[in-house]
């Protein structure tokens, strides 16, 4: 029976088919009948950049709800493997520096109006990491998928509100306040947690190896943000970025601001 005819259930999985290989390489189509060599390259690095944001969500949403259930070593792993992927994100950015500002400036023009700030993945991101900007949303079509998407994700706890419910499963006293807060609304720093914070580290080694690993995704984050700043500057200077962003101006705007405050903060009172 020719290949063709062969019921569905019948053909064996392979390593091409499992992964849908052709189509995957056939996503990467530069606009243009006479693409510059290194397109290629800039497409590539960025539909990577969207599978791990990808992977990312799907782990921080394993991640918070072992979280709430308060479940520690499944918590725990899944924070371990964001933690590396934020890592890997970090690397792929010296692949884009091999990219001089005169091999972008070929094709940069044919992005027009593209911009990673019309990124839907990593502005949900920063939502899971407990960002409330409604400004965002302006870069997407109110009534599209994408703008559907961030306004969900800003109506679920962060993994901040997650991770606190966590210690109170554990017996720390979280005030009921910060654990039944508002969802779309900012969290805000607090003395009185930082000071369960405190005797969760001196008290609880389970709640502060769950802590640590907190600590170590957002200094990833504030990592790639720093990375991703200096990539920009070597490459486009501080001219606006593509779809009239401000580029690496607003970029810079962004580095060192923690998403876990309170977990910065209670360094000053070991």
């Amino acid at each position: 029976m020719p290949a063709e005819e062969t019921p569905a259930h019948l053909r064996s999985v392979t390593y091409s088919s499992y992964l849908r290989i052709p189509e995957l390489l056939d996503l990467q189509s530069p606009r243009e009948d006479d693409p510059e060599h290194d397109e290629l390259l800039f497409i590539v690095i960025h539909q990577t950049y969207e599978l791990w944001f990808k992977t990312l969500l799907h782990e921080f949403g394993r991640a918070g709800s072992m979280l709430r259930g308060g479940h520690t070593h499944q918590a725990l792993a899944s924070l371990t493997r964001i933690r590396t992927i934020m890592k890997t994100l970090v690397s792929q950015v010296d692949i884009l520096e091999t990219m001089t500002p005169l091999q972008f400036g070929s094709f940069r023009g044919r992005l027009e109006a593209a911009s990673g700030f019309q990124s839907a993945q990593f502005r949900e991101l920063e939502m899971v990491l407990g960002r409330r900007d409604r400004r965002v949303l302006e870069s997407f079509p109110e009534n599209s998928e994408d703008h559907q998407r961030l306004l969900d994700a800003m109506s679920r706890p962060s993994i901040w509100i997650d991770s606190l419910k966590y210690l109170s499963i554990r017996g720390h006293q979280v005030p009921r306040q910060v654990l039944n807060l508002d969802p779309s609304a900012a969290y805000a720093p607090s003395e009185g947690v930082q000071a369960i914070l405190l005797d969760a580290y001196r008290n609880d080694p389970e709640a502060a190896s769950v802590l640590e690993r907190l600590v170590d995704i957002d200094e990833g984050v504030q990592e790639w943000r720093y990375r991703h700043v200096k990539m920009v500057e070597r490459t486009i200077g501080h001219k606006l970025g593509t779809g009239g962003s401000s580029g690496a101006d607003y970029l810079a705007a962004t580095l060192f601001k923690p998403s876990f405050e309170d977990l910065w903060a209670v360094r000053n009172r070991f």
